[in-house]
Order: C-alpha cells, then sequence, then structure tokens
C-alpha cells in the first residue's frame, strides 16, 4: 500500500492535477533538500534537479523565484542585466508566509502569491528534470516546457561562471 502524501505535498499534487497536469508528486524516505541528496534518492544527474531559490529584489520588495539547474550556481548579476531585477537573499521569514512552504522544499508551483520568475537555459538540455514538491523529501518529473508553462517563468542564462 503506498503511503499518502504529506499535507503540503498533497497541495502541490492537487495544484498539479487543477492544471490537467499529470505530474505525480513522489516522497522519498531520504532527504531530497540539496540537489545531490535529490539526485541521489532519484538516480538521476544533479544537473536535472530544478533547484528553487527565492530572492527579494532590492527594487520592488517582492520575492523572485529562480530556479536554477542544481549543479549551477546563479550569477544575480546576469539577472540584474537581463531584466530589471536587483536580486538579494530573501529572508526565511518572508519565504513561508509568500509562497507557502519552507525553504528546502519550495516548488515551482502553487505559491500562495504568484512570484516572477526565471528559468536556468541549462535545464532545456534534458529530456526530463526533477522540482521540490513542498516538503524536503518531495519531489515531481516534469519537462522543460512543461516548466516553463506552469510557471510563466523567463529563460535566462543565469549561470555564474567561475
Amino acid at each position: 500500500m503506498e503511503k499518502e502524501l504529506s499535507a503540503s505535498a498533497l497541495r502541490v499534487q492537487q495544484y498539479l492535477a487543477q492544471r490537467g497536469e499529470r505530474f505525480e508528486v513522489k516522497e522519498f524516505a531520504d532527504s531530497t533538500r540539496t540537489a545531490q541528496e535529490a539526485a541521489d534518492s532519484i538516480g538521476c544527474s544533479v544537473a536535472q534537479i530544478a533547484k528553487s531559490l527565492v530572492f527579494e529584489d532590492r527594487n520592488s520588495g517582492e520575492l523572485v523565484l529562480v530556479i536554477a539547474s542544481g549543479s549551477n550556481r546563479v550569477d544575480t548579476g546576469k539577472i540584474a542585466d537581463a531584466t530589471d531585477c536587483r536580486l538579494k537573499q530573501a529572508k526565511a521569514n518572508m519565504v513561508k508566509p509568500k509562497t507557502g512552504y519552507a525553504i528546502g522544499g519550495i516548488p515551482p508551483v502553487g505559491h500562495n502569491e504568484p512570484l516572477k520568475t526565471f528559468l536556468d537555459e541549462d535545464l532545456k538540455r534534458f529530456n526530463t528534470i526533477w522540482a521540490a514538491a513542498g516538503t524536503p523529501f518531495a519531489v515531481f518529473q516534469l519537462t522543460p516546457a512543461s516548466l516553463e508553462k506552469l510557471t510563466c517563468g523567463q529563460w535566462l542564462d543565469l549561470r555564474l561562471v567561475s
């Protein structure tokens, strides 16, 4: 018998279903909090993990969601050059009320408030990617095209080159 989804993971599953999406939220016994942990639990490459990072726009004070490949660090300077957003790390006490989820399990969809979203172009390299689904143990598989459709996100080259 399959274990029932936790409340936060179920919320993501219901959000996807309400939009006609057939993606299945899966919860693991092991943590999927970091991109490496998620890749290890799923059995995919770290680069296929679509990690959700929440920033605050210095200009507007609004939260901005950046969905990056798990193997990439985000270059906020590149985002500033391509958009009107000047990003800084969001304070944790702002994140949960606006997204509805705790850091470590923030999904790309189903937030309490709509978030401006930027998508890492590197995710387009893959047929399938994996995203958090509301808890540090839950994920769902999707395609880059579905990610764009669900988030209305803007694709950018946002990878920090060292």
